[in-house]
């Protein structure tokens, strides 16, 4: 792992703070929130960030993409999470086109992937049927018909199903609830007859949705890799989408940590700017220092998803715990160095708060990344 970014990967850096500072900054997410926007990012927006090539950065070249690295996906992500950037990065491009990337056919890729690079098409995975991540935790089923499976079940929280154009359903085809065997994966099109998308307001006001399955028809075509097998393409896919999180939640915590320092700077009390206090220079120290240390740990597990390293597993448990537990220090610490004025709407400061909360749920919270860990080391 190299701990030097190359010039192509400062000047990618460079490109995309100066285009989210001007695009995307957290009134473009709140001017969405307040007029009950349906799409709930900006179309536009997401069409430049395709000709920019960010929809498929890590995507093969002969599909459209840029085939980038992660460690180049976590910068993006990193800036991107810097202002809270609601455009569907992490639903369509880590999440849905990278399920298809790796399981499915060529036909799929030919058929699908050319369009989310483009950015014509977003593709959502519909997984979670709880209000906590358990990667096998699934009941939804897929029952074998004449004509190809049935699908019946309900999935929480799909991150941008409420506007995806296709939608990757995890569901059960044998096995019990809890099982890694038995799992399958279905292109569904949100179109179809008995599929129901209802679209859910999360705290952090990130896009999601609700989808109900009412006996719906697939063909066999449909199907995303093999019968039964689905958790041979979650595994990696989980693992790689969670490190993709970890960067997005940095840029989160980053922005909070530096808005709170400036503020510490210029605010006085007693004749003095706060900043000058010992007790708050002691929290700003340990908030800066544990930054730092994710900061660390983000690099290398990006690093370990590009090399295709053996304790990738181990990595991501690692970073999203670390993650999990220093966006939950800085935010809240934001808010509580900011005075009363922190917990108004009125400032910003607040939706970095609302993020870390809802980002350290998504994809496993830190006790479960830490159980994790400790089953992959054999305790």
């Amino acid at each position: 792992m190299s701990l030097v970014p190359t010039e192509e990967q400062e000047m990618l850096r460079k490109t995309v703070r100066e285009f989210v500072t001007e695009h995307t900054p957290v009134s473009h997410l709140r001017a969405l929130r307040d007029s009950n926007d349906p799409v709930g990012y900006s179309r536009e927006i997401w069409k430049q960030m395709s000709e920019l090539g960010w929809t498929g950065i890590t995507l093969p070249e002969e599909y459209g993409g840029s085939e980038l690295g992660y460690v180049e996906l976590g910068i993006l992500l990193e800036e991107c999470g810097r202002t809270l950037t609601p455009e569907p990065l992490l639903a369509s491009v880590v999440l849905g086109a990278e399920a298809i990337a790796l399981g499915g056919s060529e036909a799929q890729k030919r058929e699908l992937l050319p369009s989310v690079c483009s950015g014509d098409r977003t593709i959502a995975l519909a997984f979670q049927e709880s209000g906590r991540f358990h990667p096998y935790r699934v009941t939804a089923t897929a029952i074998a018909t004449d004509g190809g499976y049935r699908l019946s079940g309900s999935k929480h929280f799909v991150a941008n199903g409420h506007m995806a154009d296709r939608l990757v359903v995890v569901a059960r085809t044998s096995g019990a609830e809890f099982d890694r065997a038995g799992l399958s994966l279905f292109l569904v099109d949100p179109g179809a007859a008995g599929v129901e998308v209802t679209r859910s307001y999360m705290v952090d006001d990130r896009n999601s949705a609700r989808v109900v399955l009412s006996g719906v028809e697939v063909p066999p075509a449909s199907l995303l890799g093999a019968i039964g097998d689905g958790a041979a393409t979650l595994d990696p896919l989980f693992d790689r989408a969670t490190a993709a999180v970890c960067a997005e939640m940095l840029g989160s915590a980053s922005e909070a940590f530096e808005r709170t320092i400036e503020y510490l700077k210029t605010r006085e009390q007693f004749g003095k700017r706060i900043g000058s206090f010992q007790a708050l220079k002691h929290r700003a120290a340990r908030m800066f220092c544990e930054l730092e240390l994710s900061r660390s740990i983000v690099a290398d597990v990006l690093s370990a998803v590009d090399e295709g390293r053996e304790e990738l597993p181990t990595l991501v448990c690692t970073a999203k715990a670390r993650l999990s537990d220093t966006a939950a220090l800085v935010s809240q610490e934001a808010i509580q160095m900011n005075g009363g004025i922190g917990m108004t709407d009125e400032e910003e400061i607040g939706f970095f708060l609302k993020r870390a909360r809802a980002a350290e749920l998504f994809l496993g919270d830190a006790r479960h990344h830490r159980e994790r860990f400790a089953t992959l080391q054999g305790f």
